[in-house]
């Protein structure tokens, strides 16, 4: 299966891709609305949540790549993903540095069990999105440490 195809296909199987797919497999998040399917021996994640879920995500993690830009010594502004690694700082360590915030009782924890219920709780206490401290998450995205490769033989 060539890109083109493999394009198409995911299209038509993962119509609503989750906005933090790079979290989820990673496992360093998990979310209720997560779906991972498999495509051509490549893993992609799903949202199950087309009408609350998907649509708060994917107005959220703009917001994060935006308030993150300096942090990740990004000079102009990225339309669409990050490459991959920033993106893998920005999911991980935006929604851990919120965990972190809103409940201090698992701030060691390595990983989000569901996005969505975080970003619920955030909702209920800052209103919405542009509320959020980013300058707390912006703290915990540049401190998220990204693994390294292990040093070949």
């Amino acid at each position: 299966m060539d890109e083109t195809e493999y394009k198409q296909t995911y299209s038509h199987y993962n119509p609503t891709p989750c906005a933090f797919s790079k979290a989820v497999l990673r496992r360093c998040c998990g979310c209720r609305y997560a779906q991972k399917l498999l495509i051509a021996e490549r893993e992609a994640v799903s949202c199950l949540s087309p009408d609350t879920g998907y649509p708060r995500c994917y107005q959220l993690l703009p917001q994060l790549r935006t308030k993150a830009m300096f942090s990740l010594r990004l000079k102009h502004a990225v339309e669409g993903v990050l490459p991959h690694g920033k993106e893998v700082k920005v999911q991980c360590g935006s929604m851990l540095g919120l965990q972190q915030l809103l409940q201090p009782a698992k701030s060691g924890s390595e990983r989000v069990a569901d996005i969505f219920a975080l970003l619920d709780l955030a909702e209920s206490i800052y209103g919405d999105y542009r509320s959020l401290p980013y300058s707390e998450l912006v703290k915990a995205i540049s401190h998220f440490s990204v693994r390294s490769r292990s040093p070949r033989p």
